[in-house]
């Protein structure tokens, strides 16, 4: 299923939140409504998260009514900085932005109509890009997942999450396309169920045997054996390897170190910020107290409560033991093997 799509000169998203009970799609006339998507996770995922954006602002520009380049260009750059505002961990939201300005900048056109032409080509290219990102993930990754594996994997870093096939799950996909018989663990990843809504709806969609697991029963699981690898995604990666994903990522890569197992991330090189030297620099973005202090509409914890609902953590490269890209597979000192990827 397609996590988003551009029809008859609109975007339409598929609407996460109500996985995976329904699955229906909403039509983005405006660009503000993609900046609600984003910000409500209805679509969600470092990649998705980007090539979404690419398709607002180029929705925004195509509904302003300017004749000047200038003014056009600046009205743009609004658009952008709302689109930004929306989630400040995941870069490639950022990214795809700064790639989408960069055509305006470099356009020398003075045609309004050109330029909207140009944003709007500009955002297929940022998906279509991250569908091949996901194949070529897939085929590094698949390398490193040995035949029968249990695969424990936290959050949703798959389809869902992307463009394409995912980059976690792409990676599992592969493998199991290869015929390597694994099995897929699924943390179900508190607060907003991640684990429990997506990935385990995607396996079942793909055939994947997988098992739905709370957070806290992850190290009695490696404990049992049953865990050959962990693989989860990123929404940021520092220059220095530093990974920030979904809250629980950072417990999960300590457990995984204790019991000796290999901690792999996938993610894009689009998802790494060279800007930024080590983890402590990321931003990380805290959510509605509601989010843990209700489920599903009803009160769970005591009215008033004071609560800490930061949607990331950060996972020092120290426990990662290989990063997979789109370039290629990166090993620690990650400063520069992660240069050397990126061609710096």
């Amino acid at each position: 299923m397609e996590t988003m799509r551009w029809v008859d000169g609109f975007l339409e998203i598929l609407d996460q939140t109500l996985l995976p009970g329904k699955a229906e799609y909403i039509k983005c006339e405006h660009y503000a409504t993609v900046c609600d998507a984003i910000r409500r996770l209805s679509v969600r995922g470092a990649p998705a998260i980007g090539a979404a954006a690419a398709y607002g602002l180029a929705l925004g520009a195509a509904a302003l009514k300017l004749a000047g380049r200038d003014e056009f260009i600046a009205a743009v750059g609004q658009i952008a900085r709302d689109l930004s505002a929306t989630r400040p961990t995941a870069v490639n939201l950022q990214w795809a932005l700064d790639r989408m300005l960069g055509v305006l900048q470099s356009n020398g056109s003075n045609s309004i109509e050109g330029l909207k032409e140009a944003l709007l080509a500009e955002a297929h290219a940022i998906y279509a890009e991250d569908l091949a990102s996901n194949r070529r993930m897939g085929e590094f990754g698949e390398k490193l997942i040995p035949p029968h594996a249990g695969i424990l994997t936290h959050c949703n870093a798959g389809a869902l999450a992307t463009a394409g096939i995912g980059t976690a799950l792409g990676v599992i996909r592969a493998a199991h396309q290869a015929g390597k018989n694994i099995s897929v663990y699924a943390d179900e990843t508190r607060p907003l169920l991640q684990g429990a809504r997506l990935t385990t709806w995607e396996m079942v969609q793909e055939k994947i045997p997988v098992t739905l697991l709370t957070d806290n029963m992850a190290g009695y699981l490696m404990a049992g054996g049953k865990v050959n690898l962990v693989i989860v995604g990123a929404d940021r990666i520092a220059a220095n390897g530093d990974v920030a994903n979904k809250i629980g990522t950072y417990g999960v890569a300590v457990l995984a170190k204790e019991h000796g197992l290999p901690f792999y991330v996938a993610a894009p090189m689009s998802t790494v910020d060279f800007n930024i030297a080590g983890g402590r620099e990321i931003p990380i973005e805290n959510r509605d107290e509601r989010e843990v202090t209700h489920f599903a509409g009803q009160q769970v914890a005591p009215a008033g409560i004071k609560v800490w609902n930061p949607a990331f953590d950060v996972t020092p490269a120290r426990l990662v033991t290989a990063i997979i890209t789109d370039r290629g597979v990166a090993r620690p000192p990650y400063t520069d093997t992660l240069a050397a990827l990126a061609g710096k």
